[in-house]
């Protein structure tokens, strides 16, 4: 059975949405386009995210400690309640910067630029 392809879309510069599941198939895709990036703050808009599985995971936990030890702040953004789940299960909630919607991380960033 084929997968879904997942699709990235480079909004603006350090905020990238992607579209479908983060799977074993895909994390190829995923890790090219956050490796691309280089802006000191990244946002990764998951809204479009069914769900992933344990190899997307690990690509996400592996591309969020890469930019944390190279200085850069990374959020996740739109997770839905499927995607959150495994967050909560894996425990990477805890260590993982997320935000309701991509507005609200947009504006969480731009005001602890001004505080």
């Amino acid at each position: 059975m084929a997968s879904e392809p997942l699709e990235v879309e480079r909004l603006d510069r350090g905020v990238l949405s992607f579209h479908g599941p983060l799977t074993m198939e895909n994390v190829s895709p995923f890790l090219n386009a956050v490796r691309r990036e280089d802006a000191p703050t990244m946002i990764l808009d998951f809204s479009g995210v069914p769900y992933l599985d344990s190899s997307g995971l690990g690509s996400l936990v592996s591309a969020c400690t890469s930019c944390a030890k190279a200085g850069r702040r990374v959020a996740i953004t739109g997770v839905n309640a499927r995607v959150r789940r495994v967050f909560e299960i894996t425990k990477v909630e805890q260590v993982l910067l997320t935000f309701p919607t991509l507005s609200d991380a947009l504006e969480a960033f731009t005001n602890a630029g001004t505080a």
